[in-house]
């Protein structure tokens, strides 16, 4: 008897256990008995209740919930290739027509895997690639300067009229119509890579670093034209100081040697002595001009030249 209500007591508990289910703040519930919907979503956090046995208690998420898709080799309109890497987010916006056609999560993503890669194919299919990585026509101040002419500028940056955020919004708008009736909310949508292939890769570092190589033999070309030009002006101004210097030197020795003539002048005429100091002077400069030490020279012995010499073998 003892053991009876023992085991009466378990079954009770049990069933009254399995009758009970938690509702928690982050998720939404859907009963379900013998594997049919039943009632409305619960969405109320907090204690609730259930036929136990019969019926069952399946669990969705509230909170904003993440997709990321596979990078895929896709083709833009202007015939590039290019690996593009998008994800997303979304939400169960309606968890009852959410478990009728897709039960769970897993599907959802399977299903998102399809929706979006395929919106995404088409977006990308109908523009060119400088309208998919580039998102308004600004153009950096940095490439300004290194391009030559308006001409470079626009065939560097063509004009776009879409850009990258209107067609992640184009390929949102048209995904979410379809996945309104999975019962999902899309959120967002990004791209989060794109990059050519490597092939198209390759050859896109070449040109970029031909450009480069472009741009530093212009900068280089200008800047040895001018250091020519700086060389040219510091030796025409250095020619113009000498020149300038040497003008102001014989300036000097012009003005020195007038006034030696004037007081050499004003010597030999103020007496004979004086005459004759000024005459010794004057040939003693003629004889440290016009001879040397391997000069021989011819006098006759009348000339002015022996004379001096001649007094001065008798002093």
């Amino acid at each position: 008897m003892r053991i009876a209500v023992i085991v009466l007591a378990v079954l009770v508990i049990a069933v009254l256990w399995s009758s009970l289910y938690v509702v928690r703040e982050y998720e939404q519930v859907i009963i379900t008995q013998f594997g049919k919907p039943i009632g409305d979503p619960i969405n109320e956090p907090g204690l609730k209740f259930k036929t136990p046995i019969i019926q069952r208690a399946h669990r969705f998420e509230k909170r904003f919930l993440e997709w990321d898709g596979d990078p895929n080799q896709l083709p833009t309109k202007d015939k590039r290739f290019i690996w593009v890497d998008t994800y997303g987010r979304w939400r169960i916006s309606d968890p009852l027509l959410f478990f009728q056609r897709l039960r769970d999560e897993r599907g959802a993503q399977s299903r998102l895997d399809d929706i979006l890669d395929g919106e995404t194919r088409n977006a990308i299919a109908n523009h060119d690639l400088v309208e998919i990585v580039r998102n308004t026509n600004r153009t950096p101040e940095a490439v300004i300067d290194t391009l030559e002419s308006e001409e470079d500028i626009e065939a560097a940056f063509p004009e776009i009229r879409v850009g990258r955020e209107k067609i992640t919004r184009e390929i949102l708008a048209v995904a979410s119509e379809r996945t309104k009736e999975l019962g999902i909310e899309l959120l967002d949508l990004r791209f989060k890579r794109i990059n050519y292939v490597e092939e198209v890769r390759t050859k896109v570092y070449e040109r970029m670093i031909s450009e480069r190589k472009r741009i530093a033999d212009k900068f280089r070309s200008e800047g040895e034209g001018q250091a020519s030009k700086i060389s040219g002006d510091r030796e025409r101004e250095l020619k113009r100081i000498q020149s300038e210097a040497y003008r102001k030197a014989q300036e000097i020795i012009g003005d020195a040697d007038a006034e030696a003539t004037g007081i050499y002048a004003r010597a030999y005429n103020r007496s004979a002595d004086s005459r004759d100091f000024y005459r010794f002077i004057k040939t003693l400069e003629t004889y440290r001009t016009t001879f040397s030490e391997k000069d021989w020279l011819i006098l006759s012995t009348d000339s002015e030249f022996y004379r001096f010499l001649q007094n001065a073998e008798g002093r």
